[in-house]
C-alpha cells in the first residue's frame, strides 16, 4: 500500500500553535457573546418585570444593555484582529505574546463591570423608591 505524501504547507508546520490560537480566539468569542447576552438580559428583564415605570431606571437599563453590546462587539473585533495577527506571526516564526491586547481588554472589562455595578445599584435604588 503506497501512501501519497501531500506537500507540507506553512500552516501544517505549526499545527499545535495554530490550534491553540483558534481555541483562544473562540474563548474570546464566547466571552463576547456572554457579555452581549448579559446586556440583553438586563434590558429584557427591566422592561418585562417592572412594576413602576421610572425614567431614570429606563435610561440606566438601556445604557447598561448598550454598554454590554458595545463591549462585546469591541471584544469580537479586537480578538479577530489579534487572531489574524498571531496566525501570520506563527507562520513567519516571529510570534511575540500580546501583552497590550490582554491589558486593554481586561482593563476595559473591569472598568465596564464597575460602571455596570454602580449603574445596577442606582437602578435598584431607583426601583425601590
Amino acid at each position: 500500500m503506497d501512501i501519497q505524501k501531500d506537500s507540507q504547507t506553512v500552516d501544517s508546520k505549526f499545527i499545535q500553535q495554530h490550534l491553540a490560537n483558534e481555541r483562544t480566539y473562540l474563548a474570546w468569542i464566547r466571552t463576547a457573546i456572554a457579555i452581549i447576552g448579559v446586556g440583553f438580559v438586563i434590558v429584557n428583564l427591566h422592561f418585562t418585570l417592572q412594576d413602576k415605570i421610572s425614567h431614570t431606571a429606563d435610561l440606566v437599563a438601556v445604557f447598561l444593555g448598550g454598554l454590554a453590546f458595545l463591549l462585546g462587539t469591541a471584544t469580537i473585533l479586537l480578538s479577530s484582529f489579534e487572531y489574524t495577527k498571531k496566525r501570520k506571526s506563527i507562520n513567519q516564526q516571529t510570534f511575540k505574546a500580546s501583552h497590550n491586547l490582554i491589558m486593554i481588554l481586561s482593563s476595559s472589562l473591569v472598568v465596564c463591570l464597575i460602571v455596570m455595578g454602580v449603574l445596577y445599584i442606582i437602578y435598584v435604588i431607583n426601583k425601590m423608591y
